[in-house]
This record gives structure tokens, C-alpha cells and sequence, in this order.
């Protein structure tokens, strides 16, 4: 943490033993306040927010130039003060230092559990959170354990949050975030990501955590592999407004058969629904696919059929999972073009099935007459 203006230092909310410690380096010899974690405070210090304060000679608050932003600088969990209260600082001096956290994920056996949460859209202890919308920072009313984080967009319109006194608040009084940017400290949620910034930065920031974990191994994957994963993961969207479809609002369906859907709206000139992508995770997606031996092949097989029988469902066997169980060729590949012939096949044979069953046309049957009489 750097001070961005000169002043003397006055420490906050510093009360010994309970949010801050004397530590003293075993090898320079040196002691230094080092930033309790809120967790083990106790409920005496849950409420205090360590923080150094920069003021003038005459004891007015210090503003950071071009702004009235006043300089104070929160600190989090495990930071180092080395000055002491009332020392005198400079424009670009060292306030605290933040120590760098040794990953926990160093070896394949750590890190496996890392991807497998993230396949599962899991939301992490303590998770980060995205702004909601794009803004200037500003604080309300405090309540009892929570502060209120309000963005105001360029429209005026208030966006609040409220945060536990302990975590820790990345952004400062009248600072611009942008939407999605991280405000408060902490792994983000898939799903946030999704909701707030949109499915290419979720592929972006899924692709990038699951190569982490492999990269430290020496292991190249190419990032298709887990592009491939990830599309199944938003295979599912939420309807927002049914437009002209049949769709009802809040029902999830495959992407693919509401797109059809919108597609044939548009081309008769009719409202189409609206929807927004669904994170599943890879066991959520697998049962909620629409073939039900697809389903039944992965996990809670009893639950799958009889789910099937008592709703009638029928299988079309669009899908490889289906075809390879039920013993026929794959859509894919030479068995794309079996599949092809043999729908087409199955159509004429219905157009002239229907045709068989309609009867003669009235012209056939004028026809008929004037040949009989």
C-alpha cells in the first residue's frame, strides 16, 4: 500500500491484541503490526476496520490530488505496518505491505479438486463480489456487522450492497468501477460473471483457472477440450419473456430449441421469447438433457425413467450417447449421411401415407363422373 500524498500517518481503529499484533521478524529482529484476521478477533474486534489515515500538521484530513477523495487506506487480513503512528510520510512511501499468498493449488492433488468445482458451477466460501453495475462508489448508512456500498450509474440510479464489517473492500470513496470489476476481496462466482459480463468471459476466466491447475504439472491442454465442456455447461437458457412463443417465463429449456422457436416467430413477423444463458454444472447438465437414455446412462437411473414413464417423454435419438446405447450408428461422421437418407425415407413415406388416407380431392371425383356418365 502506497501513500499517494505527503502527510502524517494517524492509525484507526488500531487496538492491540485484537485487530492488530506485535510481530517481530526472526531474522532482522525488526517489530512491526501485522492486521488480525476478522475470524479470529472474537466479537470485540468484528467491527473494527484497521486503517491509516493521512492528515496535515494542523490534524485536517489530507485529500488525494484533483479529488476529494480523502486518503485512507483500509487494510486487510495479514498486512504489515512498519511506521509508527504520527510518523511523517511522503508521496510514493511504503504504508503497509500486503505478503503474497503460496498458492494452495501447487500439485495435481490440490489442484484436481480446484477444476472438479469448477465443472460443478460451485460458489466458493466467501466469494468475491462483482459490481453490479458501471459507477462511482460511495457509502450509506451503516447497519450493525454490515456496511452499505452504493454505486450510482450516470443515470442517477442507486445500486447497494451490503458487506460484513470483516471482509475486505477492494475500492475506495469516489472511485469509477466498472460493471463485473471486483469490489469486494475473494474467489468470484461462475454464475455472477455470467449474469454481469456474459458467457465469453466466463469461458475466458473457466478456460484460464483449468489450465492453471494443469500448466504447473507441465501438461499441455489445448483449450478446446474445455471450450467443448464449458458449451455444455451453457447449453440451458431461462426465459425472461415469452413474447408470442408457448414458452412460460422461468422455464428452462435446451438453447438450440428456443433459438428454432425464435427463428420461425421472427419469419411470420411475431414477437420472439427472450432469455438469458443458465450455468449447470457437468452432473446438472448431464441429468437435464432431453434424452432420456442419455440421462439415465450417468447417474440416478431409477429416478430418470421413472420420471420418463410417468411423464410419456419419448426419445428422438438426436444424440451419440443414445444412438450407441440403443446399438445404432452414430449422427456423426458416414452415419450422419445413414441418418439422412433414412429421415427422408421416413418422409415420403408419411406424405404418402397422408395422402392415402385424405381421400379423393374434389376434381378426382368430377373427374370420376364425367368418365362414368
Amino acid at each position: 500500500v502506497i501513500t499517494e500524498v505527503a502527510g502524517i500517518v494517524t492509525f484507526s481503529d488500531f487496538v492491540e491484541s485484537v485487530s492488530v499484533q506485535q510481530v517481530t521478524d526472526d531474522v532482522t529482529g525488526l517489530t512491526s503490526l501485522v492486521v488480525t484476521d476478522p475470524k479470529q478477533r472474537g466479537s470485540a474486534g468484528k467491527d473494527l476496520r484497521p486503517m491509516v489515515k493521512l492528515v496535515d500538521e494542523s490534524g485536517e484530513a489530507l485529500c488525494i490530488a484533483g479529488t476529494d477523495i480523502p486518503a485512507m487506506y483500509f487494510l486487510p487480513a495479514g498486512a504489515i505496518v512498519s511506521l509508527v503512528d504520527g510518523a511523517q510520510v511522503g508521496v510514493g512511501d511504503v504504508l503497509a505491505r500486503i505478503p503474497q499468498e503460496s498458492s494452495k493449488t501447487r500439485d495435481i492433488t490440490g489442484g484436481l479438486p480446484r477444476v472438479a468445482d469448477l465443472f460443478e458451477a460451485r460458489k466458493p466460501k466467501d466469494p468475491a463480489i462483482l459490481a453490479e453495475a458501471t459507477g462511482t462508489v460511495g457509502f450509506g448508512k451503516e447497519t450493525k456487522g454490515k456496511r452499505r456500498l452504493v454505486i450510482t450509474d450516470k443515470d442517477g440510479e442507486r445500486h447497494e450492497e451490503l458487506i460484513p464489517k470483516w471482509r475486505h473492500i477492494t475500492v475506495f470513496e469516489g472511485e469509477h468501477v466498472e460493471r463485473g470489476e471486483t469490489i469486494v476481496d475473494g474467489a468470484p462466482v461462475p454464475h455472477d460473471i455470467l449474469r454481469l459480463l456474459g458467457v465469453s468471459e466466463l469461458a475466458n476466466y473457466i478456460v484460464n483457472e483449468v489450465q492453471e491447475v494443469y500448466r504447473l504439472q507441465g501438461v499441455g491442454i489445448n483449450d478446446k477440450h474445455i471450450e467443448a465442456i464449458i458449451r455444455q455447461m451453457l447449453r440451458k437458457v431461462e426465459i425472461e419473456t415469452s413474447g408470442d412463443s408457448r414458452f412460460l417465463r422461468g422455464e428452462q429449456l435446451e438453447a438450440a430449441r428456443v433459438l428454432d422457436e425464435n427463428d420461425k416467430l421472427i419469419a411470420q413477423g411475431k414477437v420472439p421469447a427472450t432469455y438469458h444463458p443458465v450455468l449447470l454444472g457437468i452432473t446438472k447438465a448431464s441429468l437435464a438433457t432431453e434424452s432420456f437414455i442419455s440421462a439415465a446412462s450417468f447417474q440416478e437411473t431409477t429416478r430418470v425413467l421413472t420420471e420418463a414413464a410417468v411423464n410419456g417423454k419419448m426419445d428422438s435419438l438426436r444424440g451419440l450417447k443414445e444412438n450407441v446405447i440403443v446399438g445404432r450408428l452414430i449422427p456423426a461422421g458416414t452415419g450422419l449421411a445413414y441418418h439422412a437418407e433414412r429421415l427422408r425415407k421416413a418422409q415420403e413415406a408419411a406424405q404418402k401415407s397422408s395422402a392415402a388416407s385424405s381421400g379423393p380431392t374434389a376434381s378426382e371425383v368430377e373427374e370420376a363422373l364425367s368418365k362414368a356418365l
